[in-house]
């Protein structure tokens, strides 16, 4: 039995959800959210919240009973208070900077890397070697930080690169004579 998926989604006030079928459409403050649950996986509306149960008792849906609920409570979050990635730069001379609407990153390159923003994303630079990325679609803001530490990921010696603020990078210890 998964734990979390037999508490219910509490639906705080402001935010208005609908369950038809399989689709679960959530709107709040932030904007609009929805989301398709797989077939082994019901869900109903009542006064408590969102309940999430499993059709049959099978492996597959013992498997995605309790991804699920937290994919509606991810929802519910999103369109409420919004998720956020901050990036760190570490390197001499390597910066980023937004010009409109795409992320110009300074990584060592003979060329500035120029990242389109997608919709539904804000990247903020707080400073020139602090990249923000805000949304409300936690998917889609943690692909995007993805997208952006895969041209420079840091590398173990110097520690030169693009991390995630609060990521350990393990160092190792150079040549020796």
């Amino acid at each position: 039995m998964s734990r979390i998926g037999k508490k219910p989604v509490t639906v705080p006030g402001g935010v208005t959800a609908q369950v038809n079928g399989q689709e679960i459409k959530v709107k709040g403050p932030k904007g609009e959210l929805s989301h398709v649950l797989v077939d082994d996986i019901i869900a109903k509306l009542d006064k408590d919240g969102i309940e999430i149960a499993m059709r049959e008792d099978t492996k597959n849906a013992r498997a995605m009973w309790g991804m699920s609920r937290t994919m509606v409570a991810n929802l519910i979050a999103g369109v409420t208070e919004g998720f956020t990635k901050r990036l760190e730069i570490t390197g001499v001379g390597y910066r980023a900077a937004v010009q409109g609407q795409n992320l110009q990153l300074q990584l060592g390159y003979s060329h500035d890397v120029i990242y389109p923003i997608p919709q539904g994303i804000q990247i903020v630079c707080t400073r020139p070697t602090e990249i923000v990325i805000t949304g409300i679609d936690k998917q889609m803001v943690g692909q995007v930080a993805a997208e952006i530490r895969g041209y420079r990921p840091p590398e173990p010696y110097k520690g030169k690169g693009i991390k995630y603020a609060g990521e350990f990078i393990l160092r190792k210890e150079g040549k020796k004579k």
